[in-house]
């Protein structure tokens, strides 16, 4: 094949298209700029090149190692998606072995530029890559163990299996908001703890994303607020190969990407030829490193390049190429290497090891140099960056008595994240557009914007689903960071995916849901959550609390930091409507999810169990006493976490909630789904809600204690 013939787009005659197995072709650019910039300062940005002694010939080999690896996985498993490691492979391989600085022998360096490949279906591209330059976590073995049972390499990346996977993506648009919060982070530190003589924290996210992630709305959401940011270390390429699962995107896609994300305020390039130019690709890289904003390099591809019988269509997206195509493929590319062969001068030219670990001790060095000049300021930066919590963070948060003045719990929200704020270095988060209502600023810091990037505040706009996904990407930048965000509980339905890839990937952020039941009152049932508790409860890896007054929302958050130290995401569902503080309330009764709170003593014998959650414990207190001054030994319970209460030993459970007790009632303005595992009768509402004061709605749904007293009443 002609190493100089660059294979335009065809829809027809397939045969026809032409490969080159030897790229040498001069750079094809085009630099789009929406307005004059000045060049940023202090920022690393050394040119991008072929690494020293290594030929254009053992680059070309490196990059087909790439796709043929790819599709000798694929098709070992049967499974898979070849197309976009097919088509994106010269790409990824000047990130992986030119542009990015890592250490392979260590994912955890703090300073290390930081990949996300938001197209994960393509994940066979990463492993291949990860492989090739000294991952230990993706070995031989693990290539040709794709998409099986316990394997390193699964049909996603997954960084809860694969060490130097640094987010888990697969729902489209989600790695690059991920991505967004990630270089969120490296701005909000290198602006906290960088001096004039010392550079701590320089490094730069890169990301690949196609044409799926740019239709999904939310990375729209995230792009907007990353131009806003000015986040200029955040390196986006998108693969533009103009190919989705229906076929061609002319179909459904034909808006001008770049162009939209110029109106974000990023810097935008095209680079032309993304199957063979390299010297474009590096050109672009260095370009994007010299612009303050962030950079979008649409570089167009085509998917499946190099097989000659399903390039650019939508058949090598999604399924293996099979043996008789894989062959054409390697004759095409003039590939003389079997199943999963690597040459060996592919092996020592990707190999990054000894450049990461020279990096690294670089780093070190400065990293040495500023911790004995700047000790306070080091200290907190190791907070952030090992998740060591500082002694005694938890004693910042208050404890009640019923002499204290009742309020919403979302007002307690607002001291706790207050009280959180002042003594974690790491704390950091913001709501969509709603912070007077959710009551989540943080008073002693001001906003993280462009020109006020070591503030802590975030401002995430009505941005549900981006927000939810940036903050996943906080979470995941490093140990220490807890990192919360805001809405009505109603709108988690639009932040939903992020927050389940939140549960399933570690990310310990604080899902701060305010306005939780039908006790919005007038708003209506547009604003009432129903089924929502219920939902998250049944999401694994999700703790669900419910706080019913100042001190189960102490706790609730004492166990939301502790949860995100040890990733784990918590949704705390917080109330608008004011609550006493009540007698048996504690931060320690939060930690075993359910707890005596009123009445008989766990263990004791009992007639009835009265169950509750949040502003609806008021309510079983009151019925608990009706029932207790007829002569019943009554024990009334409250449920802020079912997770919790679920990770307690049998023996806990059972003196808390006896099974028997026939007289077992729970109380919770939401759908009663799922209490039947604890109640023999429940007091909810299945239906929506309504508009009128919160009150009305109450008596008009027969959600009161005098339901719950006879309720209990016709079980004794």
């Amino acid at each position: 094949p002609s190493p100089h013939f660059y294979a335009q787009k065809q829809t027809n005659s397939m045969s026809a298209i032409q490969f080159s197995a030897r790229a040498a072709v001069a750079p094809k650019i085009s630099l789009r700029k929406s307005s004059k910039v000045s060049v940023r300062t202090g920022v690393r940005a050394q040119a991008v090149a072929a690494p020293a002694g290594v030929s254009a010939d053992a680059i070309q080999d490196s990059i087909n190692s790439i796709r043929f690896l790819a599709i000798d996985a694929i098709n070992k498993s049967n499974s898979g998606h070849p197309g976009l490691p097919m088509g994106c492979a010269p790409m990824a391989y000047v990130l992986y072995r030119e542009a990015m600085n890592h250490n392979p022998k260590d994912f955890t360096w703090p300073n290390r530029d930081r990949f996300v490949l938001s197209a994960g279906h393509g994940c066979m591209l990463q492993y291949s890559l990860m492989h090739l330059t000294g991952y230990p976590s993706v070995t031989h073995d693990d290539l040709k163990n794709f998409r099986q049972w316990d394997s390193m390499t699964p049909g996603h990346p997954e960084n809860f299996v694969t060490d130097g996977i640094e987010v888990t993506t697969g729902p489209l648009g989600m790695g690059f908001c991920n991505a967004v919060g990630l270089a969120l982070c490296e701005k909000h530190l290198a602006a906290r703890f960088n001096k004039p003589d010392a550079t701590l924290v320089d490094h730069y996210t890169y990301t690949i994303m196609g044409d799926g992630c740019n239709m999904e709305g939310m990375s729209g959401e995230a792009a907007s607020l990353a131009g806003h940011w000015g986040l200029g270390k955040l390196i986006v390429f998108y693969d533009d190969n103009k190919i989705s699962i229906d076929g061609h995107t002319d179909i459904s896609f034909t808006e001008d990407v770049s162009k939209r994300y110029e109106s974000y305020g990023w810097h935008t390039q095209h680079v032309v030829d993304g199957n063979t130019d390299i010297d474009a690709i590096r050109k672009a890289i260095e370009a994007a490193k010299k612009d303050p904003r962030p950079s979008l390099i649409k570089v167009s591809t085509l998917i499946g390049y190099g097989s000659p019988n399903k390039a650019d269509t939508h058949d090598v997206h999604g399924a293996p190429l099979g043996k008789d195509e894989t062959e054409a493929t390697r004759k095409n590319l003039n590939w003389k290497y079997g199943e999963f062969e690597i040459p060996e001068a592919v092996q020592k030219a990707m190999d990054c090891t000894a450049k990461g670990a020279e990096l690294q001790a670089e780093w070190k060095k400065v990293e040495s140099a500023y911790a004995a000049k700047y000790p306070e300021d080091y200290a907190e930066y190791q907070s952030i960056t090992t998740g060591k919590l500082p002694e005694g963070w938890a004693d910042s948060l208050p404890t009640f008595t019923p002499e204290d003045k009742g309020v919403a719990t979302r007002i307690h929200s607002q001291t706790a994240l207050n009280a959180l704020g002042g003594v974690i270095p790491g704390f950091i988060g913001g709501s969509a557009d709603l912070a007077p209502s959710n009551m989540t600023l943080m008073k002693q810091f001001g906003d993280f914007q462009k020109d006020t990037p070591a503030e802590r505040n975030v401002r995430y706009g009505v941005r549900e689903h981006g927000m939810a996904a940036i903050a996943n990407g906080i979470a995941l930048y490093a140990p220490g960071f807890i990192s919360y965000c805001a809405t009505f509980f109603i709108f988690s339905d639009y932040a939903r995916s992020a927050m389940r890839i939140a549960a399933l990937s570690g990310a310990g952020t604080i899902y701060v849901m305010t306005h939780d039941s039908i006790g919005v009152g007038e708003d209506g049932p547009t604003h009432q959550p129903i089924e929502h508790l219920a939902s998250f409860r049944s999401m694994p890896g999700m703790l669900m609390m419910r706080p019913a007054d100042g001190n189960e929302t102490m706790g609730a958050y004492k166990i939301a930091v502790e949860g995100s130290a040890n990733k784990r995401p918590t949704t705390l569902a917080l109330s608008r409507q004011v609550v006493p503080n009540l007698a048996g309330t504690s931060k320690e009764g939060v930690a075993k999810g359910a707890y005596v709170v009123q009445g008989e003593a766990a263990g004791a014998p009992v007639d009835c169990v009265l169950m509750a959650t949040g502003t609806e414990l008021e309510l079983a207190c009151k019925a608990g006493e009706t029932l207790a001054a007829e002569g019943k030994k009554v024990r009334v319970v409250s449920m802020p976490c079912w997770e919790l209460f679920e990770e307690q030993g049998d023996a806990y459970r059972e003196s808390i909630i006896p099974s028997d007790c026939k007289c077992r009632v729970s109380i919770e303005a939401a759908s009663t789904f799922g209490w039947s595992k604890y109640a023999v009768k429940s007091i909810g509402r299945d239906g929506f809600g309504a508009s009128a004061p919160a009150p009305t709605i109450y008596k008009e749904f027969g959600i009161t204690a005098e339901a719950m007293v006879d309720a209990a009443k016709s079980l004794l």
